[in-house]
């Protein structure tokens, strides 16, 4: 028997192509107008929308789309029954959709959307007591919440044969957890949830937590590092659980991909012929165009046109005070130069995962020993790297104080707050 087509994603995938196609429609209009206006440097600019019958046959195409939208939209709804469990495949798939379009998925209420929310060994966990205790019977008062990046999801952390969160379960007693989460979402937006979560979690953990350490892995970094500004903005409690923070090529200052996809934009968008264009480029997320200069908050991007080119508009946001902050870059090449360092793990700059920054105020000020290089270590491969692995194990190891017993580093980051 062939597969089930859950019903959900028929509608999804439905209205995502009834999308597509007005979206298709008002581009082959503008560029259609622009190009009958005669020499764009004669004419004003105008409406992108053609005139008399032309534009009568656009609005047609645009009427009968949504009428058959709608249409779509209304049968599969009445269809019964979902597919059963999930294939890793289709969670591919939705995860990397969610990184590119997620915004779009989220505002229009398409059910291809992901939510967010934490799991335990792959299967979403409710944030109750009773639930928690039953999900997880071996709960300890170690917690890592792993977080993943742009357009991937929990199972990303299995690479290679090995998963940080398991390999820590195993070595140091942590009970790992995984957020799940839309990518494409603007990051202050992730981090705000995020915060709530981990609120949440606190409170309902089954046996008391003694340490929080939170994992995250490119984006995951960004979105974490926001959490923690808005769970100290609204008072939450459990900032003062958090002893660990580890960041896995984050780009803590930006990635150099997204600000040249920003470049097109603009290029594009000089003549009228090609600045119909442009619109293609302005379908990437929130959370995509988010990556340019790192942005954590509210107000690095509201009253703002995202796509337009502007200078690094971010407040400043110190790393969690009282928390032992650890981030490790990769760089493909083994030797260090100039070009390596920029090039970095093949999408993050060096400098940039490692929190530096020509102004000196925004450089992130990790402790000693609180920055690390992985050399000839690709972006994905941090998730797997033996040498990344060890790194953390040592990190988050309980700490030897000369002369006594061994500590963890929940007491250690309790004396310096």
């Amino acid at each position: 028997m062939g597969a089930r087509v859950d019903v959900a994603d028929l509608r999804g995938w439905g209205r995502l192509a009834f999308d597509a196609t007005l979206g298709v429609t008002a581009v082959v209009e503008a560029m259609h107008h622009n190009i009958a206006r005669g020499p764009w440097f004669l004419d004003a600019p105008g409406s992108a929308r053609t005139r008399g019958l032309t534009g009568l046959v656009y609005g047609a195409v645009r009427g009968v789309t949504r009428l058959a939208g709608e249409g779509y939209d209304a049968a599969v709804s009445r269809l019964a029954g979902r597919a059963g469990a999930s294939s890793a495949g289709r969670e591919a798939v939705l995860a990397a959709l969610n990184g590119v379009l997620g915004d779009h998925l989220a505002a229009t209420g398409n059910p291809l959307a992901i939510p967010m929310r934490l799991c335990f060994e792959g299967r979403p966990v409710a944030l109750e007591r009773a639930a928690l205790a039953e999900a997880i019977p071996g709960a300890t008062s170690k917690v890592v919440v792993l977080v993943h990046g742009l357009c991937t999801n929990p199972q990303r952390w299995c690479r290679r044969g090995h998963d940080h969160g398991a390999a820590l379960a195993r070595d140091l007693g942590y009970t790992p957890l995984y957020l799940h989460y839309n990518s494409g979402l603007h990051v202050s937006t992730n981090g705000r949830a995020f915060a709530g979560i981990l609120e949440a979690l606190q409170r309902a953990w089954p046996v008391p937590l003694r340490d929080l350490t939170v994992l995250g892995h490119s984006m995951g970094g960004l979105v974490a590092r926001s959490a923690c500004h808005h769970g100290t903005a609204a008072g939450h409690a459990w900032p003062e659980r958090l002893t660990n923070a580890i960041f896995l090529g984050t780009p803590h200052h930006g990635a150099a991909l997204e600000r040249g996809g920003n470049w097109v934009d603009v290029v594009l968008g000089v003549s009228p012929y090609t600045a119909p264009l442009a619109r293609v480029g302005r379908i990437r997320s929130a959370g995509i165009t988010d990556l340019r200069h790192g942005s954590l908050l509210d107000e690095d991007w509201q009253g703002r046109d995202r796509f337009a080119s502007w200078r690094d508009p971010r407040r400043p946001v110190a790393l969690p005070p009282g928390v032992r902050c650890l981030a490790i870059a990769g760089t493909s090449a083994r030797r260090r130069s100039a070009a390596a360092d920029l090039l970095g793990d093949g999408l993050v700059p060096l400098a940039s995962a490692l929190g530096r920054h020509r102004d000196p105020a925004r450089t992130l000020a990790f402790g000693a020993g609180g920055r690390a290089i992985a050399r000839g270590v690709g972006h994905l491969d941090l998730l797997c790297d033996p040498g990344v692995y060890e790194r953390v194990r040592r990190w988050l190891a309980p700490q030897r104080r000369a002369g006594g017993p061994a500590t963890s580093s929940r007491t250690g980051a309790a004396r310096r707050r």
